[in-house]
């Protein structure tokens, strides 16, 4: 005789799926937003959108020994960016949008905080020690949009706008790492810290908030 599911177990769950597409939209939306503002073809609009989607992911998977990746494993998402890309090109032509660089950075700040999150609670299940699951949520979101980046020939925002990214994704995970010593629970855990982020986040483009620069 089977026992139904806690409300915990089924939160853990389908908490994690929840987290798994919309970080993944929005990261998608970000690369897209980006290939359609550089004017790239269906196919190269294909590969920035899924760079920025997977890439982090990917790099996170290999360096845990985690298989198979996350995006092989749902095939679906490969039919999604397929997707997502091919209603870009219909909609926003017909539409004559113009997209400007900050419109990619809504999505994009969603996709930190949920990433940073999800990418510190699997490594901490995957049972690294605190400070590598840390840099594995680091990862996550900052190594897709640095592949997005490169691919369409720009400096990789995280490492040229002065502007809080990486910084929230790091203090973000050790919030992650706190709340599972606090026993709160991984999908609590996950929720809250990815909240705090994409605050931080639409608070310091909205703010202009700015890291030191080096004065030479």
């Amino acid at each position: 005789m089977t026992s139904n599911p806690s409300i915990a177990e089924w939160l853990v769950t389908y908490g994690n799926l929840a987290f798994e597409i919309v970080g993944t939209l929005a990261f998608a939306l970000s690369g897209l937003i980006e290939a359609a503002r550089k004017k790239l073809d269906l196919v190269g609009m294909a590969i920035v959108t899924a760079l920025a989607a997977f890439g982090g992911g990917t790099l996170r998977d290999i360096l845990l020994d985690r298989r198979p990746f996350f995006w092989v494993e749902n095939a679906v998402w490969i039919w999604v960016i397929l997707a997502l890309c091919a209603l870009a090109l219909v909609f926003l032509r017909s539409r004559h949008i113009e997209l400007t660089e900050k419109s990619m950075q809504w999505p994009d700040a969603f996709g930190l905080g949920i990433f940073a999150a999800s990418g510190t609670q699997i490594a901490l299940i995957a049972g690294v020690e605190p400070i590598i699951a840390v840099i594995m949520g680091v990862i996550t979101p900052v190594f897709g949009g640095v592949l997005r980046d490169v691919v369409v020939n720009e400096i990789p925002r995280a490492f040229n706008d002065h502007q809080p990214y990486a910084v929230i994704a790091f203090a973000g995970g050790w919030l992650v790492v706190l709340l599972n010593a606090l026993n709160l629970g991984a999908f609590w855990a996950v929720s809250i810290s990815a909240l705090a982020m994409v605050a931080l986040r639409i608070a310091a483009i909205v703010l202009g908030w700015r890291l030191p620069t080096w004065r030479v």
